[in-house]
């Protein structure tokens, strides 16, 4: 068996060593294209597909964005499958973003006046069947097209906010990779509708930002939620001492840590995900807690415990009056067929 994992190791260096690096930006776009070109030369191009059954599959709801002027009216995206529109109060539901490199979507934003829709790609949950989506996109005229406005390496995008008053200030919380650190996260911030980024707010490489919000009386004044978190197949750490909350006084340029020890707001390792919501001069933010409940102090007629069994020696456990035995068995539930006899 030894030689055979050594083996399996010569063979094997990149998993020996660490995770396969993700795929970049170039590459994964360049199959896109790639498979838009092999579409459109198919020659079952022009024939629609149609689900037929045998059940109809539902999926992860990321946002929706409503017409303030017209309920009936809103947008619907999808962890990983798109996003929809309905004009009718949801009787039905027509696609509108099934053309382009990601069907995972993180967040949308709409400018309901000027009919135009940013979708951040890339479903932020991080879960195992969380995918990374390709940046930023666009449309000028209700989905009917999209421009591809960058942050491809993002990967995960938590939430888009738009300027109420100027189209072409728009602010992006991205989380960054899920499955190895980069610096591609932070908060990123456009001035020109799109056609270039700023990074404004940045952590570190584990450490994006989850959630923004606007103060709806001055756009200026925005809060933006850091998460670290770190997943790998068989673990994820969903909080860490650089989770906290942000606040920028200046449209998003610079940002100052206001979850600090003394502003009563937790903090340390336990601090998980962040959700934030803004009414008058109230902030609201809503807190996964990780951080673990002390042990209770074992009480003294409360008879053996795990930890006392760990540290026992084995002169000492034979030792155990049956008794005390059969109780921990009841006490931890344990089969039947064990028994102060079959156990020592």
């Amino acid at each position: 068996m030894m030689a055979l994992l050594l083996i399996w190791t010569v063979a094997f260096p990149t998993i020996a060593q660490g995770q396969i690096a993700p795929t970049s930006e170039n590459v994964r776009m360049g199959a896109f294209n790639a498979r838009k070109t092999a579409k459109s030369q198919s020659w079952v191009a022009g024939l629609p597909l149609r689900n037929i059954g045998p059940t109809i599959m539902s999926g992860r709801v990321t946002d929706l964005d409503v017409n303030p002027s017209d309920p009936t009216q809103y947008y619907v995206a999808y962890a990983s499958g798109s996003v929809f529109f309905t004009q009718n109060n949801g009787s039905t539901f027509t696609p509108v973003f099934d053309q382009e490199a990601s069907p995972t979507i993180g967040d949308i934003a709409v400018d309901w006046d000027r009919s135009t829709i940013w979708v951040g790609t890339g479903e932020s949950n991080s879960s195992r069947s969380s995918y990374a989506g390709t940046g930023v996109y666009k449309s000028n005229d209700g989905g009917k097209s999209w421009q591809h406005l960058g942050l491809a390496e993002t990967h995960h995008i938590g939430r888009m906010v738009l300027h109420p008053n100027n189209p072409n200030i728009a602010w992006v919380a991205a989380i960054g990779h899920l499955y190895s650190p980069n610096p591609e996260r932070g908060v990123f911030k456009t001035t020109d509708g799109g056609k270039t980024w700023k990074k404004t707010l940045f952590i570190d490489e584990n450490t994006g930002v989850i959630d923004l919000v606007a103060d709806p009386a001055n756009p200026n004044v925005l809060y933006a939620a850091a998460w670290y978190r770190t997943r790998r197949a068989w673990n994820f750490e969903e909080a860490g001492e650089t989770s906290g909350i942000y606040k920028s006084t200046n449209g998003g340029d610079t940002w100052t840590l206001v979850s600090t020890k003394n502003a009563g707001f937790p903090t340390g390792k336990g601090v998980g995900r962040i959700g934030l919501s803004i009414s008058g001069n109230s902030l609201y933010a809503f807190l996964d807690n990780q951080f673990t409940k002390p042990k209770a102090a074992q009480k003294p007629d409360a008879g053996l415990s795990k930890d006392d069994l760990r540290t026992m020696s084995k002169e000492t456990f034979l030792a155990l009056k049956k008794e005390n035995l059969k109780q921990y068995l009841e006490n931890f539930g344990f089969p039947r067929e064990y028994t102060p006899a079959s156990v020592t």
